[in-house]
């Protein structure tokens, strides 16, 4: 049975990985991600210049999920590319999430992360709660600029995180197709907000913040799909993912990896081990040989047609 996942020119030993900002801040919690045995592990999203990130509340509960507002906090790209290199001495494959606020700086932080020895990075062009970062996956035009940016300076794959947040992630991802991203991530929290109704004014300090976890993985499984059927580049699925289920219906929507982020806040690192478990199962069920023969499965069941995006 191969477990084994090809992301573009990038090898995953299986298809899991963390979703950024989750465990991702330094060695120690990355080195702990690689030890549940997931095929790469992935960093918070890392700026030019260490922020410090928004004030408390950040995070709430809600509806099975959690909204969230940390504010991108990160301890800026010279530390965390002395943590990539000592996680990397360390044999783990590492993914490096980026942001900036042009396409200039998101390329000057992704050669500090490939000079680090990365061995990816995955844009984070779709954060909802961070101001001036969403609009860059919102325009076609905004994304393409971005990717071409970072892909005159790296030679390390690039992968393109968009939200579901555009008038269409179609175009969106078929622009950074374009311009040479090498993967899509499919999608990021989505925009959201809670009312204090004692105090009559909203929950988290910076008002909005982004919803993730198993209420939008049916939005997320759709993205998938539709770009699957759109660009000829791998696509890696997160939001939602908290069972064996979820991870399989990512892939047969066209997944070649997926990402498990508000699952670790539900059931602790165990989940990657029982979602490989599971995963491991389901193929000698159903006898299948390899992941590659289960990606974008659902579009051959369904008729093959394309949508109309």
């Amino acid at each position: 049975m191969e477990l084994a996942s090809n992301l573009g020119r990038l090898r995953l030993k299986n298809p899991l990985m963390n979703a950024s900002g989750i465990l991702g801040s330094n060695s120690s919690l990355l080195l702990r991600l690689a030890s549940t045995g997931i095929g790469a592990v992935v960093t918070k999203s890392v700026g030019l210049r260490p922020r410090i990130g928004y004030p408390n509340p950040t995070l709430i509960p809600v509806g099975g999920g959690f909204i969230n507002a940390m504010g991108l906090p990160n301890p800026g790209a010279s530390y965390m590319a002395k943590e990539v290199r000592k996680v990397k001495k360390r044999g783990v494959t590492v993914i490096a999430s980026v942001f900036g606020k042009t396409p200039q700086e998101y390329a000057k932080v992704a050669l500090k992360m490939e000079e680090a020895g990365a061995n990816a990075v995955e844009l984070n062009l779709s954060c909802p709660h961070a101001n001036g970062l969403i609009h860059f996956s919102q325009k076609p035009e905004l994304s393409k600029m971005v990717i071409e940016q970072v892909k005159d300076q790296v030679s390390i794959p690039v992968f393109a995180k968009l939200t579901v947040e555009a008038s269409s992630v179609v175009e969106v991802g078929r622009s950074v197709e374009k311009a040479g991203a090498d993967a899509i991530v499919a999608i990021n929290s989505i925009g959201a907000m809670l009312i204090d109704t004692k105090l009559k004014r909203p929950v988290l300090a910076n008002k909005i913040g982004g919803l993730s976890g198993p209420p939008i993985k049916p939005i997320a499984v759709k993205c998938v799909y539709q770009l699957y059927e759109a660009v000829n580049i791998p696509l890696i699925g997160v939001g939602g993912i908290v069972s064996t289920r979820d991870a399989i219906e990512f892939i047969l929507a066209g997944s070649s990896a997926v990402q498990i982020g508000s699952a670790i806040a539900l059931k602790g690192l165990d989940v990657f081990k029982e979602v490989l478990k599971g995963l491991k199962a389901y193929m000698e069920e159903e006898g299948f040989k390899s992941v590659n023969e289960m990606i974008g499965l659902a579009h051959k069941a369904s008729g093959g047609s394309r949508l109309d995006v």
